[in-house]
């Protein structure tokens, strides 16, 4: 069975100053993630101070947009339409939850190589930031 992700209507994200850089790369098709500049370790959701050792000392980096899925479901009920939520795990190394697009839902693996791929929120007319999803390469 195949994802219908044109059936889900996915909510605009709310968009603050701290976040807003990240919301305007989502817009050209980049993601990004924030390494911090004194542990250099970096982290997603991206926020002003580092996780790992509190520094306020982070940048705005473009990450490659590739990962693996650590781990996934499959949601068939409650939604008129079944969808993958799925921790993937970047190259750069921190893990984000997503949704898995794009393919048949069946095939869905664990340790599965994937790539950013950016879907339209709100209305679906552009004028919100895209939603970063992730495809089986």
């Amino acid at each position: 069975m195949a994802t219908q992700y044109q059936d889900r209507k996915i909510s605009a994200p709310a968009v603050y100053p701290e976040n807003k850089p990240y919301w305007e790369a989502a817009a050209k098709g980049q993601l990004l993630v924030k390494k911090c500049k004194a542990c250099g370790e970096y982290h997603h959701y991206p926020r002003s101070l580092c996780p790992y050792c509190f520094s306020d000392q982070t940048e705005w980096t473009v990450a490659k947009g590739t990962g693996t899925v650590y781990t996934y479901s499959v949601l068939r009920r409650g939604s008129p339409t079944p969808y993958a939520i799925a921790y993937v795990t970047l190259d750069e190394g921190p893990s984000m939850m997503t949704n898995i697009v794009d393919c048949d839902l069946d095939t869905i693996k664990v340790g599965q190589k994937v790539q950013v791929v950016f879907k339209p929120t709100g209305d679906g007319s552009g004028a919100t930031p895209p939603m970063p999803m992730f495809k089986p390469v």
